[in-house]
């Protein structure tokens, strides 16, 4: 099948989708990129609980209803896979398939079925792979990355760039269900004993960050965000105190979760491994002296694809290239929106604002989100570009930076009254980001009148620092641009920088 794959047409670079394979202990996934990117965006994403690693612990052997039931959902993967024009394909098999007597032979089986080779992931190479999705997934990550899948748990220090020494035990969910029978307390039993044969890094203070991946720790972070109200779904860098995680993990590690408050938000085929998910977590966050804990949607598939990218590719900022292809997809002028960065650096330079690396990064995305919503009506552009980046499949940022970029936005579109803004951005912000939003939001709005959000002008008006705030030189044929709305935004930008903003009309 891998000679006959069609490339789509119409990509924004021409490499057409990428499928990944994903055969795990617990389950078996497709997913379909767009393409091979920075920050690939997924086009379908499928996956089936068939248990292949359920038995092994008694038996040492794939069930052969599993393995019935994991062809059946690669028959419908491979026709998806040939529908969607895919130009390449990558199969991995990680537990499971490794450990099994018969593994090798459901292997050959998958191989000749999909006509594309299968690698089975060592537990190293598991550990790699899932590091290298969270540092492909945040900005600077540092700490330990844990991968809990059906038959083990891989733990793997990173450091910003690269991973360290990845090691493997026998505590996937359905591995260590099996071999407690069942019971919790054994199972904490199981796991403190295979804990203490790591060597925990020396990690240090504001470093001790825990990153969970794995659909059974995913599962868990989703519950614990739902009793807690929490304004935004999405789990990709949810966090919490390591304190508060422990706290949660034992109020929760209860059979079936039978009693815990809103259990049904996790699937009845989850339910019996989030508790075993519960007593791990716990476990490891305690050992390892644990800050926090943040839970990653990226894991070894992105990291799978990350490795595929260039040097060059690899160095990119996620959330800059997602936002400047989503500029690109929507903006009326993408040249435009990266004038405004250009623009808004010499802005922020005169007016002497500190920014950190984290912030001046944001403000660049801001700037090439911030037209996003044009297409849409006036009154509502504000409110349709909100919601699209609160929401986006962004990573590399924490959640008060997704607020910080969708507030911007809406400020630029919407004006600057704090009450419109939805509460749901409010309760995400730290005051810092919630400034820092407003005055680019204020900038913005000033820069969009200058230029009609169309390129070619922006460069042409000058930002020169005066003694009591800044001046906006409309010399020469810019003369025109003068007029009532324009200095009315001008004065709006005054009262919130609290600096004079005077045009210089000559």
């Amino acid at each position: 099948m891998a000679g006959q794959f069609k490339p789509a047409r119409g990509r924004l670079n021409g490499t057409g989708p990428v499928a990944v394979v994903d055969i795990g202990s617990n389950s078996v996934r497709l997913v379909i990129y767009e393409r091979k990117a920075r920050t690939p965006t997924m086009l379908f994403n499928e996956k089936l609980l068939a248990g292949l690693g359920r038995g092994i612990a008694t038996t040492g052997r794939l069930a052969d209803e599993s393995v019935e039931l994991a062809f059946g959902e690669l028959t419908r993967f491979r026709t998806l896979i040939e529908h969607t024009g895919c130009k390449d394909l990558y199969i991995v098999a990680t537990a499971a398939a490794r450990d099994a007597e018969n593994g090798s032979e459901f292997v050959r089986q998958v191989e000749k079925y999909l006509e594309a080779p299968v690698r089975i992931l060592d537990g190293s190479e598991e550990a790699f792979y899932s590091a290298l999705g969270v540092i492909a997934g945040f900005w600077q990550p540092r700490g330990i990355v844990g991968d809990m899948g059906g038959g083990s748990l891989e733990l793997v220090e990173i450091d910003e760039k690269k991973p360290g020494q990845g090691a493997t035990m026998p505590l996937g969910g359905l591995r260590l269900s099996e071999e407690a029978g069942g019971s919790i307390q054994k199972a904490r039993k199981v796991t403190e004993a295979a804990l203490k044969g790591y060597d925990w890094p020396n990690l240090a203070p504001g470093e001790r960050t825990f990153y969970a991946v794995g659909g059974t720790w995913r599962s868990l972070g989703r519950l614990h965000l739902m009793q807690n109200d929490y304004p935004l779904h999405v789990m990709h860098n949810y966090e919490m105190s390591a304190e508060e995680a422990v706290a949660f993990c034992r109020k929760i590690a209860v059979p079936n979760l039978e009693g815990v408050e809103l259990a049904e938000v996790v699937s009845k085929q989850r339910r019996p491994l989030v508790p075993i998910g519960a007593v791990v977590l716990e476990q490891v966050l305690t050992a390892m002296k644990a800050e926090r804990l943040v839970f990653s949607a990226t894991g070894v598939r992105e990291g799978l694809l990350h490795e595929k990218l260039s040097r060059s590719m690899q160095e990119q900022d996620p959330v800059i290239e997602a936002a400047r292809e989503l500029c690109v997809l929507r903006a009326r002028s993408p040249a435009h929106a990266e004038e405004l960065i250009a623009w808004t650096d010499e802005f922020f330079r005169a007016l002497e604002i500190e920014e950190t690396a984290n912030e001046r990064r944001l403000r660049h995305a801001a700037c090439l989100l911030s037209d996003i919503g044009w297409r849409a009506h006036p009154d509502y552009r504000g409110e349709q570009s909100l919601n699209i980046i609160s929401n986006a499949s962004f990573v590399g940022l924490d959640h008060a930076s997704r607020a910080y970029l969708a507030a911007a936005v809406f400020y630029r579109h919407q004006g600057l009254r704090e009450g419109a803004l939805s509460q749901v951005i409010r309760r995400l912000f730290t005051d810092r980001l919630r400034i820092r939003a407003k005055v680019l939001g204020a900038t913005l709005r000033v820069a969009s009148l200058l230029s009609a959000s169309m390129a070619g002008l922006l460069p042409k008006v000058r930002i020169e620092k005066t003694a009591s705030g800044l001046a906006l030189d409309l010399g020469g044929d810019q003369a025109k641009l003068d007029g009532e709305r324009l200095r009315k935004r001008a004065a709006q930008l005054e009262k919130v920088i609290d600096a004079e903003v005077l045009l210089r009309v000559r």
